[in-house]
């Protein structure tokens, strides 16, 4: 469906000057080489399927119950690696929690690809922006996102949204899930990413309502940005969670903190990728 934006694009030192063909100077593989060095890391892959879970609740789940093993080999300095099974997966999964935001996802991103990643998933807590949503908690397979975060802009020229870099991917991914969780709350369409959640106006939400946007999370612009620029899989879920905190009880996320509902969904979304 399209949309006519009420959001009209302005002039910002932040679109000036960009060379997006152009190679960085810094890349991830030099990082990754200068951390396994100073920490006495040998090279190692990691799973070509990994997740980010910018709550961390997946992780602490998968911790707890003993199904989460760290990776010994991941040259980060800011994030762990931990590896577990989903079901019908080939192979254990990487798993890194609490990249919240854009730069720190895509900062991750960079890295997991660079170490032998194929398919990144993300699945994090979003914001209910249209009306008609459930007010229980549902995913978004998010198709395009608002561009209200800088981190975008240095990968993909300007734009209003970034879209999903394989659409028949999230074509696969939504019919394996209708058909094997048919009860699954799913919705797929717009997200509005922001890097400032303290700053989501009264305004400002209903410009992303009218444009189209289902739900406001942190992340899933500079994602998409990126993998098209890079040519890579990326799949990002809108976990929506909450109303943005405009009543008593929100934020609840289901059962086990919402990690029930988010590994079926991550499983599926493998399984999808697998079988091509």
């Amino acid at each position: 469906m399209s949309h006519r934006s009420p959001i009209q694009p302005v002039s910002s030192p932040l679109l000036a000057g960009k060379q997006h063909a152009a190679p960085s100077v810094f890349r991830p593989e030099a990082l990754l080489r200068e951390a396994r060095r100073q920490r006495g890391l040998r090279e190692a892959a990691v799973p070509a399927i990994c997740l980010l879970d910018p709550d961390g609740d997946i992780i602490r789940h998968q911790r707890r119950s003993g199904s989460a093993a760290p990776h010994r080999g991941w040259a980060c300095y800011h994030t762990e690696l931990v590896t577990f099974e989903l079901p019908g997966a080939v192979g254990p999964i990487g798993a890194i929690g609490c990249a919240v935001g854009a730069p720190f996802a895509v900062l991750v991103a960079e890295q997991l690809f660079a170490s032998g990643c194929r398919l990144l998933l993300s699945i994090t807590s979003a914001g209910r922006i249209a009306t008609d949503l459930p007010a229980a908690p549902h995913f978004v397979l998010i198709e395009r996102a608002l561009r209200d975060e800088g981190t975008s802009h240095h990968y993909r020229p300007p734009g209003l949204f970034a879209e999903a870099p394989d659409p028949a991917l999230l074509d696969r991914i939504e019919a394996r899930l209708r058909a094997e969780t048919p009860g699954l709350p799913l919705r797929r369409g717009a997200t509005w990413t922001t890097d400032a959640p303290y700053r989501e106006t009264a305004a400002a939400i209903e410009a992303a309502r009218a444009a189209g946007c289902l739900a406001v999370e942190m992340e899933a612009a500079a994602l998409h940005a990126f993998a098209v620029a890079r040519g890579h899989a990326v799949v990002c879920f809108a976990h929506v969670t909450n109303s943005m905190g405009q009543g008593e009880g929100d934020f609840e996320k289901g059962e086990a903190d919402g990690t029930a509902d988010a590994l079926r969904v991550a499983a599926a979304a493998a399984r999808a990728f697998t079988a091509g």
